[in-house]
């Protein structure tokens, strides 16, 4: 699988043990930044991320920062991600079979590294359940084409 990543400086750390966690797991990583932990925003990066997603280049994405709301909130401005703030297994889980969210957002200072992880590993291997999900998509993407028109 192709799989974007991208951080701003605190979510840096977390970000290159995904990446390598996901590299040891076969995948093919798409590193949109940020190199280092010196301050940087993060609504760029986060963009780069959900383009990559909805452009066809990756297949899923992970954006991270401290908190990972932010993230969320700026890769969701691209038209076409559904990116989703996942805290625990639950909602990494509930975001994909539910929501077939294609972005999954992590905060660096607040989820510890091997539980992080672990809520990636349930995202990346939970199928979306379609059924009456669809419809909830489908009335998601017209609300987000007429607010972009």
């Amino acid at each position: 699988m192709r799989i974007a990543v991208g951080a701003d400086h605190a979510g840096y750390r977390l970000k290159v043990a995904v990446a390598k966690h996901l590299a040891d797991g076969g995948h093919e990583i798409i590193d949109l930044g940020t190199d280092s932990e010196s301050s940087v925003d993060y609504p760029p990066f986060c963009a780069a991320v959900g383009r990559c997603v909805v452009e066809g280049r990756a297949d899923l994405g992970v954006v991270m920062g401290g908190s990972g709301q932010g993230e969320q909130i700026a890769a969701n401005k691209v038209h076409g991600v559904r990116a989703a703030l996942c805290l625990d297994e639950f909602t990494a889980r509930l975001a994909r079979q539910h929501n077939d969210a294609n972005v999954l957002s992590l905060g660096g200072r607040i989820v510890a590294e091997p539980f992080a992880l672990t809520i990636l590993d349930v995202f990346l291997t939970t199928d979306f359940e379609g059924g009456r999900h669809e419809r909830r998509l489908a009335q998601i993407a017209a609300i987000e084409k007429e607010e972009c028109q």
